[in-house]
């Protein structure tokens, strides 16, 4: 594992949401599922029962039992030696009320559909994407801002992501949550594409420093979670490297590639 650790460039503008827990952790050498419950017990990280969340070998997963359920039921998170679940971790340490949100879902759909083995619904796939795939885009609460949203929805790539590009960061910000995503990014492709679920934010939010930015995202989404729940309607595909800044070369060319910048899908009509 410490091989693969060196793998990740930590540098990476995709890395900004989750690089404090990491720094926080100062491996050296160290078996880092140790290190994660040291700092789940500094947090006070909590589930959606109030059970203290700790970080447990996979092994610990009864046979039968499904991973959401077993979070669910002990506050307790299996846990392999691999950057899969090394940035799921990091992703607890740093959006805790949003996981636990999440999780809480994925329990709830599992139980409603009479065990983890079922038949999947909407709810339990988009809680999925969200877990694995997620980005979450906060967006100046403007009539800019939501021209953005409006073109990023409507796949206008140009518009969107080169002739607003002046708009990210100071009005448009992307946190990555999912780590699967994130795992993804160690070798980072053009094609890698995000689900994305918009925030609109007011103008105090821009002028927080990150951590307090990171703890208003958490709140807030978790908040949305439990209010409005999920559906797969509830994403935008943004494709990663297409943020601007984010990669090196991003002229208008770069993103008129429609192999990665598809154009949005049109819904055909029977005659």
């Amino acid at each position: 594992m410490a091989a693969e650790l060196l793998q990740i460039d930590w540098s990476r503008p995709w890395y900004d949401a989750v690089r404090p827990a990491y720094e926080t952790l100062a491996l050296d050498g160290e078996d880092f599922v140790a290190a994660f419950n040291r700092q789940a017990a500094l947090l006070a990280l909590r589930n959606h029962r109030d059970l203290a969340v700790s970080f447990v070998p996979q092994e610990s997963l009864p046979e039968g039992t499904g991973y959401e359920e077993f979070i669910s039921a002990t506050g307790k998170v299996p846990t392999r030696d691999n950057l899969h679940d090394f940035f799921n971790g990091l992703v607890w340490q740093t959006f805790p009320l949003i996981k636990s949100e999440l999780n809480a879902l994925q329990a709830a759909q599992v139980a409603a559909a009479g065990g983890v083995s079922k038949a999947r619904g909407p709810a339990r796939d988009a809680a999925t994407i969200f877990d694995e795939n997620a980005a979450l885009l906060v967006v100046r609460a403007s009539s800019a801002g939501r021209a953005l949203v409006d073109e990023l929805r409507a796949h206008c790539w140009d518009a969107a992501l080169f002739e607003k590009r002046a708009m990210f960061g100071p009005d448009a910000q992307l946190w990555l949550f999912g780590h699967a995503l994130m795992e993804k990014l160690v070798a980072p492709r053009k094609p890698i594409t995000a689900h994305t679920r918009i925030v609109f934010a007011q103008d105090d939010y821009f002028a927080c420093e990150p951590a307090a930015r990171r703890a208003w995202i958490d709140a807030t989404v978790a908040q949305l979670l439990r209010e409005e729940g999920l559906n797969t309607a509830s994403f935008t595909p943004l494709p990663v490297l297409g943020v601007p800044g984010w990669w090196p070369d991003q002229d208008q060319a770069f993103y008129l590639d429609t192999s990665v910048f598809r154009p949005r899908r049109t819904q055909s009509r029977a005659a």
